[in-house]
């Protein structure tokens, strides 16, 4: 028996996820992901290193952008095969990759429109990645697969779906190989949740693997509490409230706005803050929350105790939900503190950008960061102190107040991660270390190592292993 893995993504960084499996004659890749940080987007335009048409099928552990973001490219350059995921994260990865195709669209457009406006000539012609009608092209090849119930790939090949609790329908994926007598698994984390989170239930844990490739986002960290969550939000709507200023949320439209949205909720609940006037100013925020009302089944029961109370954090005093371009641009004639949660979480692209325009060089707003801004993005450029950054062409001072509070992520901590890895009973024969900037991937590879004596290694971009 011989399995190749080849890191195609997230190796040495954080986005872009794509591993490709060969074995047994046939090819498999996990996940397709976009990349994001802009020292590697230029990957995204990259011919693929095997050829679309030679790939059996792709296991999609969850609907991220940089998991599932690369899909129209593959399937317009040749895919036929089956796209495995949740169903969940099949009616959530065509929200995200149709409202990608937009961007891409747009973007594009905005650029012609800015050289041409300035008398540049790009060094390569302006045009999307992809367009929405490759995106919408993606949706005949997905294939629902349930959580915890084995599937075929392939002739000795099979794949099974657990719930990683990171977000609505997420999956780790344990793919087995049969050949020659032998068995072996291949444990896929995608990213991996937290333990009594909002909304989600918790991470599944495995007694066995033979391999593991694992996430390490914020392996070299650990997070606050759900109590600190609770008193700096409150602590920001307070000060932003006496400031009478805006506090703009960049957020991820999938998980982390219905994140924010649930503690929002509870610290009115628990009147800790008055009701405030909140937009919810993303058409994919909107749907992906439609998506999350139609499975009830995999919420907590914690989440299932609000809904039946009548407090859904869905139905949160004071929402607005802005789905046209005009209700958002609306939200700039708004008096008063209001909160917008706008995408995209990392600043890359979206309606946020625009709030950024209006409220970053106000200081009496506040931009508040409630996720992981990769490198290079403008989210990080601004996170790390920037007294000016460039924004929809043009440069802006930035004046507002910058907060980050580190608790909402939905990716496990360093002691989570090792929680989640501590379940396994055997030693596996190796565990690799993806998804997370260079010396953070070393510094849990190293942590790994001494803390469960498991022989780690942090994969190189496109390095392949045979594994035995």
């Amino acid at each position: 028996m011989q399995i190749k893995i080849t890191f195609l993504g997230a190796a040495q960084n954080v986005t872009g996820s794509r591993y490709l499996v060969q074995t047994n004659g046939t090819t498999i890749l996990v996940d397709c992901g976009l990349y994001q940080e802009r020292e590697f987007a230029d990957r995204n335009w990259d011919p693929f290193p095997i050829a679309p048409q030679s790939i059996d099928a792709v296991l999609l552990t969850h609907a991220h952008l940089d998991h599932c973001g690369l899909i129209p490219k593959l399937v317009k350059e040749g895919f036929a095969g089956k796209i495995y995921a949740t169903d969940a994260t099949a009616e959530i990865a065509q929200i995200v990759l149709l409202d990608s195709g937009h961007l891409q669209e747009e973007d594009a457009a905005f650029k012609i429109k800015r050289h041409k406006k300035q008398g540049h000539t790009p060094p390569r012609p302006v045009q999307p990645l992809y367009t929405v009608e490759d995106a919408a092209a993606c949706e005949a090849f997905f294939a629902p697969v349930r959580y915890n119930q084995e599937t075929k790939v392939a002739e000795g090949i099979s794949a099974t779906f657990y719930d990683a609790g990171h977000i609505l329908g997420s999956s780790m994926v344990k793919v087995r190989v049969q050949a020659d007598g032998q068995k072996r698994t291949i444990l896929f984390s995608g990213d991996v949740g937290r333990w009594d989170r909002p909304i989600l239930r918790d991470p599944t844990c495995f007694e066995h693997a033979d391999y593991i490739v694992t996430e390490s986002t914020y392996g070299d960290r650990l997070h606050e509490t759900v109590t600190d969550i609770k008193d700096r939000l409150s602590e920001v709507i307070l000060d932003a409230q006496a400031s009478r200023g805006n506090i703009v949320i960049p957020s991820f439209s999938i998980e982390r706005s219905q994140d924010i949205l649930y503690y929002l909720n509870e610290i009115v609940l628990e009147e800790r803050v008055p009701p405030i006037t909140t937009f919810l100013d993303s058409p994919m925020a909107i749907a992906v929350t439609k998506v999350f009302q139609d499975h009830p089944e995999m919420f907590d029961r914690q989440m299932n105790h609000h809904i039946e109370n009548n407090h859904s954090p869905f139905n949160l005093p004071g929402l607005t939900m802005t789905r046209t371009t005009n209700e958002s641009k609306a939200i700039n004639t708004i008096s008063g503190t209001a909160i917008i949660i706008a995408g995209s979480g990392m600043c890359t692209g979206g309606r946020v950008k625009h709030h950024l325009v209006n409220n970053i060089s106000r200081p009496e707003c506040t931009i508040l960061f409630p996720g992981y801004q990769a490198r290079g993005t403008l989210g990080r450029i601004i996170l790390e102190g920037a007294k000016e950054v460039r924004i929809l062409g043009q440069i802006r001072e930035v004046k507002a107040k910058i907060v980050r509070i580190h608790g909402f992520s939905g990716h496990a901590d360093r002691d989570e991660l090792c929680k989640w890895l501590g379940c396994v009973d055997n030693s596996p024969k190796r565990v690799f270390i993806t998804h997370g900037e260079t010396e953070v991937a070393q510094s849990f590879a190293k942590h790994v190592h001494e803390k469960f004596g498991w022989e780690t290694s942090v994969p190189s971009y496109k390095e392949s292993v045979v594994l035995d």
